[in-house]
């Protein structure tokens, strides 16, 4: 049995560009992208939080430290600049990698800052205590 686990998230990433012209996808900067394990053209589930859209598209990274997040293509028409995202990617784990398994996670301020991070990684969900 494989389970679909949450791997990365970018949580109330600020939309700081649209392009109605673009073949579609999502640009991300490039150091938020790696920061959460994303990888170029990764498959992601975003939310916009202003509007409760929910699509599915791929990860394009932009320049790094631009703190860029900008919708592209038919997209645009799910948000508008200012919105709040959340970016979401999943991977499929058998149920023991699963047990280990835990997302990284970056929480991000108005201007695409990160003010929080989870590492994620293969450190256990739940710790004993004591061991």
């Amino acid at each position: 049995m494989e389970l679909t686990l949450l791997k990365s998230k970018i949580h109330r990433a600020t939309v700081t560009g649209a392009s109605l012209n673009y073949e579609g996808s999502l640009t991300v900067s490039a150091d938020l992208a790696e920061l959460v394990g994303l990888v170029p053209y990764e498959k992601i589930l975003v939310s916009n939080l202003n509007n409760g859209e929910r699509f599915e598209t791929y990860a394009i990274f932009g320049e790094a430290r631009r703190r860029i997040i900008e919708l592209n293509g038919a997209t645009v028409h799910l948000g508008k600049i200012g919105d709040r995202l959340t970016v979401m990617s999943f991977a499929r784990y058998v149920l023991e990698e699963a047990k280990l398994q835990a997302p990284r996670i970056a929480v991000l301020n108005e201007q695409n800052e990160v003010v929080r991070y989870e590492q994620g990684g293969s450190a256990p969900l739940v710790r004993i205590v004591g061991e």
